[in-house]
C-alpha cells in the first residue's frame, strides 16, 4: 500500500519508518523533506499555504501536523489551512483514502473526572478550538475518516519533565492533578494500527495509556528513579480542579496494545535512551 504523511516531525517521522518496515511505500511531506530518514521519499510541500501532489495510487493518509506557534491564528494556520489543502488535494486525485487525523485530547478541555470518545468536546482554549473545527471539518468532508486524540506524548529526546527535576526546579500541588500520556512510540504503532489493521475503525479513537495520574506522583517517581531530590510541594494549589482521566478502552477494543502501557515503563526506556527523536 502506499502512505502519504502530510507533516514529517517527530511523531509522523516514527510512523513513516513503521509503515515502511511493514512494507508499504511512504511519501512523507514537509518543508525541509532532506532531512527525512532513509525508507521515506519526501516531497517539499508548506499546507498551510500550498495544495501537495497526492499520488493517484495512495491509500492511507496521515495528517499528523505541528503547528509553529501556539496561538489561534497558528492553530488555524496549520490545522485549518493545512487540513484543507490536504483535503482539496485528495479531491483533486480522485482517491479514496483511509484518512486519520491526528489531535489532541485538549478538545475536551478542563473536565474532571473519567473522560472518554462518548464525551461532549469542550475545548477550553482557543488552540483547542481550532482542532475541533478541524475534526468537524474532516468528518463533513470525509465521514469514514478517523480522529486520533493523543494526549501528553513523551518519548526520546523531550527532556524538559526530567531536566526541572534533575535541577530542582520541579514542584508539585499539594492537591492531586492528573495528567494523561502517551510514548511517541505508542502513538506512532496506534497510527499504524488504526490505518492497516482494523476493518471498520470508529470515527475517534482516544490515544492514552492505562494509567492517567497524579502529575505529582511522575514528578516522584523521576526523582527516585534519578537519585535526585523529590520535587518541593507548593504552597497553595494551583487553581483549577483536579484534571481529566481519559480512558483507552476503545482503542484497546481495536486490538491494539501498548508497548509502554503506563508512566513507569515509558520513562525507564526514556532514561535508559532507547529510541531517537526524529528532526
Amino acid at each position: 500500500m502506499r502512505v502519504l504523511l502530510a507533516g514529517c516531525g517527530d511523531l509522523g517521522t516514527e510512523a513513516g519508518l513503521r509503515f515502511a518496515a511493514a512494507g508499504h511505500q511512504v511519501l512523507g511531506l514537509r518543508r525541509t523533506p532532506e532531512l527525512l530518514p532513509e525508507g521515506i521519499e519526501g516531497q517539499a510541500v508548506d499546507l498551510t499555504r500550498e495544495r501537495p501532489a497526492v499520488p493517484g495510487d495512495t491509500d492511507i493518509v496521515v495528517i499528523v501536523l505541528t503547528a509553529d506557534q501556539r496561538t489561534a491564528a497558528g492553530y488555524r494556520s496549520t490545522y485549518l489551512d493545512g487540513l484543507n489543502n490536504v483535503l482539496d488535494a485528495i479531491d483533486e486525485a480522485g482517491v479514496r483514502p483511509r484518512i486519520l487525523f491526528v489531535s489532541s485530547t485538549a478538545v475536551y478541555g478542563d473536565i474532571d473526572g473519567p473522560v472518554d470518545e462518548t464525551t461532549p468536546t469542550a475545548p477550553a482554549s482557543a488552540t483547542a478550538e481550532m482542532l475541533v473545527a478541524a475534526e468537524e471539518r474532516l468528518h463533513s468532508r470525509f465521514p469514514e475518516a478517523i480522529a486520533l486524540r493523543l494526549a501528553g506524548i513523551y518519548g526520546p529526546g523531550r527532556t524538559s519533565l526530567l531536566d526541572r527535576v534533575r535541577d530542582g526546579t520541579a514542584t508539585v500541588d499539594p492537591t492531586p492533578r492528573y495528567t494523561n500520556r502517551i510514548h511517541r512510540d505508542d502513538a506512532a504503532s496506534a497510527i499504524v494500527h488504526l490505518t492497516t489493521a482494523v476493518e471498520n475503525p470508529e470515527p475517534v479513537y482516544t490515544g492514552v495509556d492505562h494509567e492517567p495520574v497524579d502529575r505529582a506522583r511522575i514528578l516522584r517517581f523521576l526523582a527516585e528513579e534519578l537519585g535526585t531530590a523529590p520535587p518541593a510541594v507548593r504552597d497553595s494549589a494551583a487553581p483549577g480542579g483536579s484534571g481529566k482521566r481519559c480512558r483507552n478502552d476503545r482503542l484497546l477494543e481495536s486490538g491494539f496494545r501498548f508497548a509502554y502501557p503506563d508512566y513507569r515503563a515509558g520513562y525507564r526506556a526514556v532514561l535508559a535512551g532507547q529510541g531517537t527523536r526524529h528532526r
